[in-house]
């Protein structure tokens, strides 16, 4: 594995650069392919997460920095010649800027983003219509027969089971219980009359990601 103390065996082109090709550790797929200097290797090394050197900025880049998709350092190995690097990283979440896992697989991103979009709005088409159609038997049903309250309390249940899932640091079980969360979440917007397309606005419209926006409105209206 490449380490600090002998970065000066690698070849660096003359623009002070060495090609970096970063692989999926557990996959073995290949995400994508970006630019180290020695600089950026070194923090690689230190921070034991991917640093690059954009070209296109002229500046050192953290991956995941802003996405939150961090790349962490598993080995760090150079070919025969030392002239390019194979990074093979754990990730946290897509390795492209489209959303796409892979950069070679940009068509990939709109896919996933669509059937996402499809599968939800499946759900609460279908949620629609055993609300319009009530079904014996249905789960479904007896939540809207047994009308908000229930509703509120399931979804109350689920958020715990999530805190717990994700305290205990088990993904899968917190998938599952986060996929049970949607589903709650879900019947509670058919009982709203809230479409997914009214929670697809509101996010659209504030900048959730860097932004409290309750914290910020409770304080606004303490002044």
């Amino acid at each position: 594995m490449i380490t600090i103390s002998n970065i000066s065996t690698l070849k660096f082109d003359a623009a002070g650069l060495i090609p970096a090709i970063v692989q999926d550790a557990r996959t073995n797929r290949v995400l994508t392919l970006a630019y180290m200097n020695r600089e950026s290797l070194e923090l690689t090394l230190s921070e034991g997460r991917t640093v690059f050197w954009s070209r296109s900025r002229n500046t050192l880049w953290r991956k995941g920095e802003t996405s939150g998709n961090v790349q962490r350092i598993v080995d760090i190995q150079p070919d025969c010649d030392g002239d390019s690097l194979l990074v093979l990283v754990e990730r946290d979440g897509p390795a492209c800027h489209t959303g796409a896992d892979s950069c070679f697989d940009a068509d990939g991103a709109a896919a996933t983003q669509n059937n996402t979009i499809r599968i939800i709005d499946e759900l609460h088409a279908l949620l629609l219509d055993r609300r319009a159609n009530p079904k014996e038997g249905s789960y479904t049903t007896y939540l809207f027969d047994k009308g908000l309250d229930k509703i509120l309390k399931k979804i109350g249940e689920e958020s715990t089971e999530v805190i717990i899932a994700a305290k205990s640091d088990d993904r899968a079980e917190t998938v599952y219980e986060l996929a049970d969360l949607a589903y709650h979440a879900l019947v509670l917007m058919v009982n709203a009359g809230i479409s997914p397309d009214d929670v697809r606005a509101e996010l659209a419209s504030r900048h959730v990601v860097d932004t409290k926006i309750k914290q910020e409105k409770m304080a606004s209206d303490t002044e």
